[in-house]
């Protein structure tokens, strides 16, 4: 029965990447628009692509590099304090095959996304000169190509990796793989659209006065071409890397089952679990309408919850046909609900209809440094409900689980796959905000009609609602999956003879709860970093542009696109080297030099500093951006006003907060997690000799 599982995974996989391509296709047979909107697409488009050329080559030497490493390192494996080191040179080669093909699949579901991404917005706008349902009909349908792309390259790939192996610990150098390539292209992404957005906003909208999209800014383009490669294709790796992750961490806590008839079929069922949310998707996916109150937002939110629903629905038949205990439907079902009360409590701080962000915008005619102690204020109280639905969750499916029977650590796991599950419509409705954004600046920079300006902004803001809540979601996952991966850890080191005691009365472990608490801020600062210098850079361009050519801000001259396009590239590249050592090298560093005991130790702590600051992050930077979008259509003085450009600058201020750092953290945190329990053999080789 297991193995007829995994055909059924498989196959429902291929469909969800068939229909993936069907959507591709009907997102390209709608009207491109006029030849000036299509020429203005066409300067994003060319960004976008250059710029995923050159980070995918540089991930291409790392993937080979580290590749070969892993096949080297896990040709060897120790199994006790007796038995010796053993050579297994095709587990390596193996571990390193799926490390590669986990790196590919993130960078095949991210680039679908951005190719469809970089069409879709001049035809959305262009849709939008007929009426919103439309529009937002075809930037949705273009945000789940990547959605069922993602889901479908997944479930393809960790069921066949596992079909053929039968091993959890190669599955997880497929994450791994996965995880890694995500961490560096939303990292590089969120970086590369934060020094646009901000130079673009600084200059233009608060130096010069001219609107958000105004085509005489040098750095529009580079704004632009930034919502794809950080919101689409880095989203997109990112959501993959959490989705793999989760299912990995359950597949690795089964195989330490006792019994290894009970432990083949408990590998196998967060696989069947995500085959069932991805056919959840399929069908959730057709529920997404915009109603006769033209609200997007509510659609969006519709199409969650049927998918959820639908998914439930599936789950209660399958547990009772594949004959797994009843503990894994009550953590799965828990999963399900926390993730969707999680990702609503998002829009409640997020949202313009709610009271954060209208306050926010209140208080922003007071000026800008009362604009960010409020925003940040609120960004703070935001982390309650989440962090208490977290625990909820937590301790419910554990004990759940041990009622039932299971191991309770098992029904954690399976609660962050059951919140993920339905990753196919989250994402989906995820990348129709930056298709909208897109559309919008489209719309002003082709010089389209103003009410098709006005309905991109309704589009506009319900996508960065729908942003706050994805975001929300793959946070808390992300704290299951790697309390899953913790445990996972554990029970790897262990089975290599290594007796894993973390106390706090060891100042070992003290040492690297430290540490690993003291990791997810300093990456944020030096994310951050990366963004304002990379911003200064691009700011002192604009005004140079503006100063020797008085002709741009007089619209009888073009401002050079290009040479912003590529400061932005560049700067983003070349900040990824020391985010990148943080996630991968001081974890196995850690364990080499202070031990299991102290590893255990430094996940911990970057677990408890990572979740806070990426709930805080998230949620003050989208309620900044909605704050001065919510004073744009005319409320506390409108655009222009004292409380606008305060507004403004709450919004540079929260863009790197929910674009760069925050998102980034999720996934450090699992690829720390990966790394310690992917090189858990050998760091417990080294200290038992």
């Amino acid at each position: 029965m297991d193995q007829i599982w995994l055909f059924i995974a498989i196959a429902i996989g291929i469909v969800s990447v068939g229909v993936a391509i069907w959507l591709y296709n009907w997102v390209m047979r709608q009207d491109p628009g006029t030849e000036k909107a299509q020429e203005v697409a066409s300067w994003i488009q060319e960004g976008a692509r250059s710029y995923l050329a050159k980070l995918y080559r540089a991930l291409t030497l790392v993937a080979v590099a580290l590749g070969i490493i892993i096949a080297i390192v896990f040709s060897f494996d120790v199994s006790g304090a007796t038995s010796g080191v053993e050579a297994y040179p095709l587990r390596g080669i193996f571990t390193a095959l799926a490390f590669i093909f986990g790196a590919l699949c993130s960078a095949v579901a991210g680039y679908m996304g951005m190719s469809i991404a970089v069409q879709a917005n001049v035809r959305s706008a262009t849709a939008a000169n007929k009426d919103l349902n439309t529009a937002f009909r075809v930037a949705f349908y273009a945000g789940s190509v990547m959605g069922l792309a993602m889901v479908g390259l997944a479930v393809i790939g960790m069921s066949t990796i596992y079909l053929l192996t039968k091993d959890p610990e190669i599955v997880l150098g497929f994450s791994f793989g996965a995880s890694l390539l995500a961490l560096l292209a939303k990292a590089g992404g969120g970086i590369y659209t934060k020094t646009a957005d901000i130079a673009a906003d600084l200059v233009g909208k608060v130096e010069v006065g001219i609107p958000e999209d105004d085509p005489r800014n040098p750095a529009v383009v580079a704004d632009n071409v930034g919502d794809n490669v950080g919101d689409v294709a880095g989203m997109g790796a990112d959501i993959f890397d959490s989705y793999v992750a989760s299912a990995v961490a359950v597949m690795l806590l089964g195989a330490s089952f006792a019994d290894k008839a009970l432990a083949a079929k408990y590998i196998v069922f967060p696989l069947v679990v995500c085959m069932l949310g991805g056919l959840a998707s399929l069908i959730g996916i057709q529920f997404v309408r915009v109603g006769k109150n033209g609200k997007p937002g509510d659609a969006l939110n519709r199409g969650t919850i049927i998918t959820c629903i639908l998914l439930a629905a599936l789950m209660v038949p399958m547990i009772f046909i594949g004959d797994y205990n009843i503990g894994v439907l009550w953590a799965t079902l828990i999963g399900i609900t926390t993730g969707v009360i999680i990702g609503f409590t998002s829009e409640y701080f997020t949202s313009e209809e709610f009271k954060p962000v209208k306050e926010t915008a209140k208080v922003s005619g007071s000026g800008s440094a009362i604009t960010i102690i409020t925003g940040f204020s609120y960004g703070l109280v935001s982390i309650v409900p989440s962090i208490v639905g977290i625990v909820i969750a937590t301790l419910a499916s554990y004990y759940v689980t041990e009622a039932a029977g299971l191991p309770g650590i098992y029904g954690i796991g399976v609660a962050a796959v059951g919140m993920l599950s339905v990753s196919g419509m989250i994402v989906s409705a995820d990348a129709y905000g930056p298709i909208v954004d897109n559309a919008r600046g489209i719309a002003e920079m082709a010089g389209m009609d103003q009410h098709v300006i006005e309905t991109a902004d309704i589009l506009d803001s319900a996508g960065n609602t729908a942003k706050a809540i994805t975001k929300g979601f793959s946070i808390s996952a992300a704290a299951l999956t790697v309390l899953a991966l913790f445990a996972a850890y554990a029970e790897v080191v262990q089975a290599r003879g290594v007796e894993l005691t973390i106390s706090l009365r060891d100042p070992l472990v003290v040492a690297g709860v430290l540490l690993g608490a003291m990791t997810p801020p300093l990456f944020s600062a030096l994310t951050m970093l990366s963004v304002t210098h990379n911003a200064f850079d691009m700011i002192e361009e604009i005004r140079r542009q503006f100063r020797e050519d008085p002709g741009i801000l007089a619209g009888t001259s073009k401002p050079d696109y290009v040479t912003c396009v590529g400061l932005a590239a560049q700067g983003a590249l070349s900040s990824l080297v020391i985010p990148a050592f943080l996630a991968v090298g001081l974890p196995i560093l850690v364990g080499l030099v202070l031990g299991p005991n102290p590893l255990g130790g430094f996940l911990g702590g970057a677990i408890f500093t990572g979740v806070i600051f990426a709930l805080l992050m998230a949620n003050a930077g989208g309620l900044w951006d909605n704050s001065k979008k919510y004073i744009e259509t005319g409320q506390f003085g409108g655009p222009g006003s004292e409380a606008h450009k305060a507004a403004v600058v709450g919004d540079t201020v929260g863009d790197p907060f929910k674009d760069t750092a925050g998102p980034s953290l999720n996934t450090l945190i699992t690829v720390m997690s990966l790394v310690a329990s992917l090189f858990a053999p050998i760091i417990a080789m080294f200290h038992l000799f």
